[in-house]
């Protein structure tokens, strides 16, 4: 494979791709709609890469992609848009290898973080996240022959009034795909929607979505320190795959309320143990 080499963004004003008038089209639910909408920066078979002080605005669809690249560096980038602007995803990863993301600040109408396919190596640390959708590995198993996620982890980061904190999704489908090996530490969550979140029957709209049960095998995932406040009773689910149930999953102080009530859990076929101090309540 071919990998442009050395590539250094480092910024002091702001990219402005003026989505606006786009995501106010796709709202409006319009037909005229231009199809789809640019990427505002996109890296793809590159290495050694370096993102500093970039700030990011109103992107027309995801801001700042990396696909297919190695030793990838983004430090001290800001990401804005609207709370409803569509598939303005902040930072999209698949396919890479040894990505850090660090001291980064993402609002937007999507997910703060996409985590794709074929990700391994990744450290997230020191991020704010609000609005948007949260941290996200996935959506996964949209083909049946898919690289797994392996190696990731969130450290010291942050949500406010979020849709979802953390979260794993796969459509339920056949799939050889898999999650091994993460570990999301020292987390704070304020007013969060979904703050932990297993969905092995990820179905957007309920449009198109097959009745089947999902390939992707999840495996040891950690859960460290996670605090903070809920937005629904139910703070906790994992709904994982009948046939490929979640393994390995640690909830390991672990403490959320709501309405300053401790919060429910919900498992379905979900595997693990809790260490240390955790909710009372927990289902694993």
């Amino acid at each position: 494979m071919y990998f442009r080499r050395a590539i250094i963004v480092c910024a002091t004003s702001a990219l402005d791709a003026k989505g606006t008038a786009l995501w106010a089209c796709k709202l409006a639910g319009s037909t005229d709609c231009p199809k789809g909408g640019a990427t505002s920066l996109s890296f793809t078979n590159s290495k050694n890469i370096n993102i500093n002080g970039l700030m990011s605005l109103n992107s027309q669809m995801f801001h700042i992609v990396i696909n297919g690249c190695q030793d990838v560096r983004i430090q001290g980038v800001k990401v804005n848009a609207a709370g409803n602007s569509p598939n303005t995803d902040g930072i999209h990863v698949q396919l890479s290898r040894n990505v850090a993301i660090f001291n980064t600040s993402i609002k937007t109408g999507d997910d703060c973080v996409s985590i794709g396919p074929g990700t391994k190596d990744l450290w997230i640390e020191q991020i704010t996240c609000g609005p948007g959708h949260g941290i996200s590995i996935g959506s996964l198993a949209k083909d049946l022959e898919e690289e797994g996620v392996q190696n990731v982890t969130v450290k010291n980061a942050i949500f406010k009034g979020t849709q979802n904190g953390l979260r794993i999704k796969s459509w339920a489908r056949p799939s050889n795909g898999f999650v091994e090996g993460v570990q999301f530490l020292d987390v704070l969550m304020f007013n969060v929607q979904n703050p932990i979140v297993i969905d092995q029957n990820y179905c957007p709209h309920n449009i198109n979505c097959p009745a089947q049960v999902s390939g992707v095998k999840i495996s040891d995932v950690v859960y460290r320190n996670i605090q903070g406040t809920s937005a629904s009773a139910v703070a906790i689910k994992f709904d994982c795959s009948a046939t490929n149930p979640c393994s390995g999953i640690r909830l390991e102080n672990v403490s959320l309320t709501f309405r300053n009530q401790e919060v429910q859990s919900h498992c379905a076929n979900a595997n693990g143990k809790i260490v240390g101090s955790a909710q009372a309540n927990s289902c694993l």
